[in-house]
């Protein structure tokens, strides 16, 4: 009885704790969707719900907001002289992408000309390349990435980036600590002995975030010698070189790029890397032109839960009304918000060919029944959604109109809009566009067309279950 009589009180305790979070919930939620999902778990199931608000729930990563008002001089002063230097290459597009200053002053950064790009199609020519560059390194490497695991390709890496720093180069290496769980100790100390700066990016830095696993970096950057920049979706680790058991062969691209577009991702590491450490990376930073006389104009765009605005959504949002005739979306995760449906709907309504590729096989079973929700939605103004069937989609990629690409490390999901550290690489040329036009249409060949017919056919339960999980989408 006794026993019981506590089990009362705890359960008494949790519901007055549920009722306090979902109250919090309704003031602190940055939209009505996720509150309302909150609200729902935490009154229903306060013993399971509680703790999980206390670690997820918060989508406003307080640290470093502070840290950015009360930015190190140093770093606002080497900041700022570099851009100083990009001026002879900085472009003013005006109404050009639905009003480029829009883009412009979302992360007071600058569209730059004088650049050159490349595609990295799959894992074997990305790490192909960047480690070839590694090993041109005579300088400095900056590497940051969500996932490294100690694993043939993490060791692989590893070796990369230990043969670099014992011939002389600065190389770090940034980690999300969530991402990177596999990532072992000995791969640490491998790093550090020969010399390697290794730091985990530390979100939960700060007595406001202790609790809080909710904030990723899930950026993959890496910079040499400040002549190249690699940006796109791939991880360190074996999956991404197609040798995972159940999600083979892995489909995902990467930018490769040089120009002064380099210097906003190499701003973007320094401010991470001096958030995670204190320290800020001593390296001889001179922008310039790429070397073959290439012209293409680069924007580049970091966004996260730090930022004054939900930079990400906002960006995607612009983009797409943007687009005047082509609106083309891979993206292994697509369960956006109201605004994001909206204004895709629209771009339909208006004549854009809207398509979204999806996986078919997916990762996140969850997550891939919420995607599916969408399909009435999207059909009804004219959105083709396919289903990727030659193994795993995990790009993130999108080509609007018929000079504009984007590759980068965000999806077409909550987390990613709102709660994760990303960066996202925008080139406005008509041959690259070309190139990336391409590579997305042999991916649509390799794709099925999900008919919203075929669709309203399948059983209640696939239907109720994936309306269930676009109610949790917010919280995913």
């Amino acid at each position: 009885m006794q026993g019981w009589a506590l089990f009362g009180i705890l359960f008494s305790v949790f519901e007055v704790l549920g009722v306090i979070s979902a109250i919090a919930a309704v003031m602190y939620a940055r939209t009505s969707q996720g509150a309302i999902a909150w609200v729902a778990v935490l009154l229903t199931i306060p013993m399971f719900s509680v703790p999980l608000y206390w670690i997820f729930g918060r989508s406003k990563f307080n640290g470093e907001v502070s840290l950015r008002r009360s930015r190190d001089e140093r770093v606002q002063t080497g900041i700022a002289e570099l851009r100083k230097r990009t001026e002879p290459w900085r472009l003013q597009l005006a109404d050009q992408l639905g009003n480029a200053r829009v883009l412009e002053n979302l992360v007071n950064m600058s569209f730059y000309r004088g650049n050159d790009c490349q595609l990295l199609i799959d894992g074997p020519d990305t790490f192909a390349a960047i480690f070839d560059a590694i090993d041109r390194a005579r300088e400095y490497v900056l590497a940051e990435f969500f996932i490294v695991h100690d694993d043939q390709l993490g060791r692989e890496f590893l070796e990369k980036l230990t043969s670099a720093a014992r011939r002389g180069c600065q190389v770090f290496l940034l980690y999300d600590d969530v991402g990177s769980q596999k990532m072992t100790r000995a791969y640490r100390n491998d790093l550090q002995a020969a010399g390697v700066q290794v730091s985990g990016m530390k979100t939960t830095k700060g007595w406001s975030n202790r609790f809080q696993l909710n904030f990723r970096n899930h950026r993959k950057i890496v910079v040499v010698d400040g002549c190249e920049c690699y940006i796109g979706g791939h991880n360190v680790g074996d999956e991404y070189v197609h040798r995972s058991k159940k999600l083979t062969p892995w489909r995902d691209t990467h930018i490769k790029f040089e120009g002064p577009a380099i210097v906003p991702a190499q701003v973007c590491f320094v401010e991470d890397w001096h958030w995670a450490t204190g320290e800020i990376p001593q390296v001889p930073w001179e922008p310039q032109a790429a070397k073959n006389g290439a012209d293409k104009t680069m924007f580049v765009l970091p966004s996260g839960p730090d930022d004054q605005y939900e930079t990400c959504g906002l960006f995607f949002t612009h983009l797409i009304n943007a687009a005047k005739k082509r609106l083309w979306i891979a993206s292994p995760y697509f369960v956006p918000d109201e605004g994001i449906i909206t204004a895709l709907q629209l771009a339909a309504m208006r004549g854009v060919d809207v398509r979204i590729m999806i996986p078919g096989l997916p990762d996140k079973w969850l997550v891939k029944r919420a995607a599916m929700a969408y399909v009435p939605l999207v059909a009804e103004a004219g959105i083709r959604m396919y289903e990727y069937g030659r193994g795993f989609l995990h790009q993130k990629a999108a080509l609007i109109d018929d000079t504009i690409s984007l590759i980068g490390t965000a999806n077409f999901d909550n987390r990613s809009f709102r709660l994760n550290f990303e960066i996202s690489v925008v080139t406005i040329d008509e041959e690259f566009a070309r190139q990336t036009e391409a590579m997305l249409q042999r991916d649509f060949d390799d794709s099925h067309w999900i008919d919203p017919e075929e669709f309203a056919q399948r059983s209640l339960w696939f239907r109720a279950s994936s309306r269930v999980a676009r109610l949790f989408s917010p919280i995913l």
